[in-house]
């Protein structure tokens, strides 16, 4: 449900110079195998650890932090009123908020996130 949002741009105050959907789309993919260290056999990063621990407690980790993140990129946009120009900009402050999140130690499952709030039911 939060995906067809985004796609629709259903939610809050939209920004007259809109993200390119697919490009964001291929770039939060792009920086989470890189940020949880996916192309390793084993993780040799502690986000990457703290991800193979949240995928030990729900096998749809991936496709929820997916969904976060992309909410995260989204909530960034209108909250700097971004424009295409600002694309990069947008995407290290998400990944930072990201990485905040994930280095949190109460989290135990990827529910746990304060972001996971973002997601619609």
């Amino acid at each position: 449900k939060s995906f067809q949002e985004l796609l629709r741009k259903q939610n809050g105050d939209r920004a007259i110079w809109e993200y390119p959907f697919a490009v964001a789309g291929v770039n939060i993919t792009f920086m989470l195998i890189q940020m949880l260290d996916l192309q390793a056999v084993k993780p040799r990063s502690l986000l990457g650890a703290v991800f193979l621990k949240l995928l030990s407690e729900n096998d749809r980790a991936f496709d929820i932090l997916y969904c976060i993140t992309f909410k995260l990129m989204d909530q960034q946009w209108l909250d700097m009123h971004a424009t295409y120009m600002d694309f990069n900009t947008v995407m290290k402050s998400t990944r930072r908020q990201l990485e905040r999140e994930l280095l949190i130690e109460d989290i135990q499952r990827v529910e746990d996130m304060p972001s996971y709030k973002l997601l619609a039911r």
